[in-house]
């Protein structure tokens, strides 16, 4: 996760400079644990149903993702997630959360 050399905020989606004070950044470990503040299960024919979240990471910062690896009828707002890394296509692996 990105953090600012100067307000030592962390914020997400990566940026070269810091959202709140235009600082420089840099990349620093996260825990990988979060809530989920948000979320819906699309359901529809096709593709098997998923879930797009808003989980707050330990660190404070707030990211949509998915939530994967679980049954979806029991995912729940106040759940605690851990990241997981899913295979794209084209590109790097895209974090995504599943239930502890």
């Amino acid at each position: 996760m990105r953090h600012c050399e100067r307000c030592e905020k962390p914020h997400w989606y990566p940026r070269t400079l810091c959202p709140f004070c235009m600082g420089e950044t840099y990349w620093k470990a996260a825990s990988g644990r979060g809530t989920i503040y948000s979320y819906s299960v699309t359901r529809r024919a096709g593709p098997t149903p998923f879930c797009m979240a808003y989980v707050t990471l330990e660190e404070g910062v707030t990211m949509m993702t998915r939530i994967v690896d679980c049954d979806l009828d029991t995912v729940r707002i106040g759940q605690k997630v851990q990241v997981t890394f899913t295979p794209t296509d084209n590109g790097p692996p895209m974090p995504t959360f599943k239930p502890l």
